[in-house]
């Protein structure tokens, strides 16, 4: 994964009639202090993040609390300190299945 990619975090929501929602991270420890919500949405807006990162192939994240404490947050604006422990849970996951998707191209 690129360090420009924006990583999508989304609610696990089955019920069609709840407007699905989602939230793009970003993060490049060589230029940020910590990650920033660059992205979010309900519905429409929701479908084209995860869509984005579908046709990125970008590893999306699924965690109803952590979508709905993003989506307060202002775009562009680096995620308070009491996110930070897991927002970092969530980049580590992220950095696995890229890695992981990296070796099995590589066999």
């Amino acid at each position: 994964m690129s360090k420009n990619n924006s990583i999508p975090v989304t609610e696990a929501e089955d019920n069609p009639n709840i407007p699905k929602k989602a939230v793009a991270l970003q993060y490049d420890p060589l230029v940020d202090k910590a990650p920033k919500v660059t992205a979010k949405g309900k519905g429409y807006v929701a479908e084209k993040i995860l869509a984005a990162a579908q046709s990125n192939a970008i590893p999306v994240y699924q965690n109803k609390t952590l979508v709905n404490l993003l989506m307060a947050l202002e775009l562009d604006k680096e995620i308070p300190a009491e996110l930070y422990t897991t927002v970092a849970e969530v980049l580590a996951y992220i950095y696995r299945m890229d890695k992981n998707a990296s070796r099995s191209k590589l066999k």
